[in-house]
């Protein structure tokens, strides 16, 4: 079982937050960083020619690479920068936030010097050994994962270890105690399947930053969100972001059971992680926005098997709530001095620490208390809009969330909100099989239709302001049977409308068929436009492709084939321009550039193995582009680095 951290026996963190004096080691190397990246300027295509598809110059080349802290060739401690997730900016603090699962952190740059000023994590974290681990609000409960465990409860370390939550623990792991803080993320997993486009069990995964600059969620492996608060960074002194919650949006997978997770690995070769250790596996992909006064986060747990899409009301998180604050959390669960408990848990009773200090372990369920509903693609037939809970009444007779799951799957369903009420739980709306079309979502399938499935997982997700909405891209949503199309060619961009106030809770009221295209990455552009990144992985590649939709009409608009085979897209307000991560280009991985104001695309610049992150600094126009060890990275190219483009 892979853990991937440095912990002092006693489970405290070493010393105080010393991030920067320890990057101040690595100043003489970015001089030699900053003269390589001169060097790289014209990469891409030649400067002062025009931009491919225009007649402005404005060649892109690497301007300067970013050393990422405790990443070398050796393995001492975390090895190369070879696994990563998504980058973000966040355009009030000038920093960009990327998810690195080597170093079990979230790297933080600063954009206007071109340098890794801090880190976020918890006690395993390798960029900083555990030195700057997060501490936790003290009334944030431990996570029990789907296993229960008679010496410890079934708790996961990944999650908040606070006093009369995670105490048992150190009964099966001694030295793991329970000591306020954020244990860490779980990394890169051994079973992180690229050629399948699936890494179920690592962390940390989706983040993203509020609009104020004052709020980090992240997810993780342990199928959890962590929210941080970033205004501890910008104090004097700076002090590690508190964790302000940790909860589940399903059942963690049992890393620390007898077996591991080992069971669930040998799963993902074929069986979709259909093991009782896998849970839920990860929370991934994000977005965020305001509808009717409330802040929600949407989240998806969208590797393939199952997987599901998570509404959440994050409004106390974000405005600090005080009453959040006396409660010493927030988005407790139901019995906030228990810990998170997925349903099928028994009553474990009262187990006693090493330290004698016991802590009770009621049955399940036990879940938070901010969750506004869920949707499960799993292709039941049939789907009741005006209900709480799809399958408690009428219509499907497939209850929600879905009893085939190996253990107990989400955190919603019928009688599990405070008081026993329901908390909304629906399945997928019903489509046309071949053309991917919404048909309903309250009625059952007819001949040649069927509820949405996602074989290839849930992708990225986007905040629809003109519709209050959200757009959830779902990579393969149907089995044609066309003879003029592939089975798995239909991709589909949901619209799912939070009902804010509506007792049944969130429902998809809309779908977008795209056609050829496994919808990885989603971003707002200027006015209505919304630009689609289009993939290709479990084994197709399709042709390279990017989609511009009208978000008012839902309507396609433009369609581009110069570039493709993306991750994860962005729109950058300061040059009008889209930047996409095509890794799957069939010559080469690269950076795609589209003009948002003509919807015409520029050119592909050159990028790096597996390069699918990108933001952009809307100030300078400077692209971050995290890269895998190789010679993009200048003489950083045996550990990796983080890339900055800019137009020539």
């Amino acid at each position: 079982m892979q853990h991937g951290g440095i912990e002092n026996s006693s489970g405290i963190p070493r010393g105080g937050f010393s991030m920067r004096s320890r990057l101040a080691k690595i100043i003489l190397g970015v001089a030699a960083v900053v003269a390589y990246g001169v060097l790289l300027n014209s990469c891409g295509s030649q400067p002062n020619c025009p931009t491919c598809g225009t007649t402005v110059n404005g060649a892109y080349g690497v301007i300067d690479v970013i050393p990422v802290p405790e990443h070398n060739p050796t393995g001492e401690p975390g090895g190369p920068f070879n696994s990563f997730d998504i980058g973000w900016f966040d355009p009030i603090q000038h920093l960009f936030y990327v998810s690195d699962r080597i170093g079990l952190a979230v790297v933080v740059t600063d954009t206007k010097n071109n340098f890794a000023v801090n880190t976020i994590g918890g006690l395993n974290e390798v960029t900083n050994a555990g030195n700057n681990a997060s501490p936790c609000l003290p009334g944030i409960p431990s996570i029990i994962t789907g296993v229960p465990d008679p010496a410890s409860g079934g708790l996961t370390r990944f999650g908040c270890r606070n006093t009369n939550f995670f105490a048992p623990f150190g009964n099966k792991f001694p030295g793991f105690g329970d000591n306020g803080m954020f244990g860490g993320f779980p990394g890169a997993q051994c079973c992180a399947a690229r050629a399948n486009g699936v890494n179920p069990l690592s962390g940390p995964d989706g983040l993203l930053v509020t609009p104020d600059g004052k709020t980090l969620f992240v997810g993780s492996g342990s199928s959890s969100i962590v929210a941080f608060d970033l205004t501890t960074l910008t104090a004097n002194p700076p002090t590690p972001p508190t964790v302000l919650a940790a909860f589940p949006t399903g059942t963690s997978p049992a890393f620390d059971s007898t077996s591991g997770v080992a069971p669930c690995i040998a799963t993902w070769n074929g069986g979709a992680g259909s093991d009782p250790t896998c849970g839920d596996d990860r929370a991934d992909e994000m977005s965020y926005g305001t509808v009717g006064g409330r802040n929600i986060l949407t989240v998806s747990n969208g590797d393939p098997g199952l997987p599901f899409v998570t509404l959440i009301d994050v409004t106390d998180i974000v405005n600090r709530n005080p009453a959040g604050i006396a409660a010493g959390g927030y988005c407790l669960p139901v019995n906030p001095t228990a810990n998170y408990t997925p349903a099928g848990i028994p009553n474990q009773g009262t187990i006693a620490g090493p330290s004698g200090r016991s802590q009770a372990f009621p049955a399940g369920p036990n879940y938070p208390t901010c969750i506004l509903g869920q949707i499960y693609y799993d292709g039941v037939g049939a789907e009741d809009s005006t209900v709480t809970v799809d399958g408690a009444t009428a219509l499907s007779g497939t209850s929600c969330p879905n009893p085939s799951e190996a253990v107990a799957s989400g955190v919603s369903g019928t009688g599990v909100g405070p008081g026993g009420t329901d908390v909304p739980c629906h399945h997928a709306p019903i489509v046309d099989a071949n053309t991917g079309a919404f048909i309903t979502n309250h009625g059952t399938a007819g001949a040649g239709q069927m509820g949405e499935i996602a074989v290839a997982g849930i992708g990225a997700s986007a905040f629809n302001p003109l519709h209050g909405t959200f757009y959830v891209e779902n990579s393969n949503c149907t089995v044609s049977t066309l003879a003029t199309q592939a089975s798995a060619a239909v991709g589909c961009i949901d619209e799912i409308d939070p009902r804010i106030g509506n007792p049944a809770g969130p429902v998809v009221i809309n779908v977008i068929p795209v056609i050829n295209c496994m919808p990885a990455g989603i971003v707002q552009g200027p006015g209505h436009d919304f630009l689609v990144g289009c993939g290709g992985h479990d084994g197709i590649q399709f042709p390279p492709l990017l989609i511009i939709l009208d978000g008012m009409t839902n309507k396609i608009v433009t369609t581009i084939d110069q570039s493709g085979g993306t991750d994860e897209v962005w729109f950058n307000p300061g040059d009008n321009r889209y930047y996409t991560a095509g890794r799957d280009m069939p010559n080469g991985p690269v950076m795609g550039v589209i003009d948002a104001a003509t919807r015409t695309w520029l050119v592909n610049v050159p990028t790096g193995s597996n390069s699918h992150s990108i933001a952009v600094d809307q100030f300078t126009n400077h692209i971050f582009v995290p890269l895998q060890a190789g010679a993009l990275c200048g003489t950083q190219n045996a550990n990796g680095c983080i890339a900055v483009y800019g137009r020539q």
